[in-house]
């Protein structure tokens, strides 16, 4: 049996390090995993991590897509994918997916799983929030977007920001259903 393949997204936003550790989970899991990057994401990702990160992120990739490339297979509808996760997720990217402006290959392949019915995690990064992030978290979230806004679990108490980050990724993995859970749970501990 093919194994299945998720879209990950990786935008401008502040939190390059949550689309490398999705892509971690995701291969961990056996995943496919076709990557767009946005030209503000392959900034991103090399000011805020080491810089063995982006060859780490390309050798985790089944595909690497370029992010003008509005031909590319994933924007169709009939390209055999699970879903797809946006990590991070900027509110420029939440915006176009929001209103289906669909002007690279990043919102188009968001706009086709909404269209398809299939999961898309959009990991949104920002704070505080306008009412125009807002308003466009409703109306991605009324097509069938979920937003998981990357938040520690603080209940963990993680010792790094490295160990945050992979807590908040395996959630957003988790989410899909692809396999055996990867994200630490709560133990509901009595008081």
């Amino acid at each position: 049996m093919r194994q299945p393949s998720v879209i990950l997204g990786i935008s401008g936003a502040s939190g390059a390090a949550l689309g490398l550790w999705a892509a971690r989970h995701l291969a961990a899991l056996g995943v496919g995993i076709e990557l767009v990057m946005s030209p503000a994401a392959e900034r991103t990702l090399a000011e805020e991590c080491p810089p063995e990160a982006r060859a780490e992120l390309e050798a985790l990739a089944t595909a690497r897509h370029p992010v003008n490339d509005i031909g590319a297979r994933i924007a169709s509808g009939s390209a055999p994918v699970a879903g797809m996760i946006v990590a991070p997720c900027s509110m420029r990217s939440l915006a176009a997916i929001a209103q289906g402006l669909d002007d690279n290959l990043l919102t188009r392949a968001a706009s086709v799983q909404l269209k398809e019915r299939r999961p898309l995690l959009l990991l949104a990064r920002e704070a505080p929030l306008t009412l125009a992030h807002l308003r466009n978290m409703l109306a991605a979230t009324e097509m069938g977007a979920v937003i998981a806004p990357p938040v520690p679990a603080f209940y963990l108490k993680p010792q790094t920001l490295d160990e945050a980050c992979a807590q908040i990724a395996a959630r957003a993995v988790d989410m899909l259903r692809l396999g055996p859970p990867r994200a630490a749970a709560w133990s509901g501990k009595p008081l």
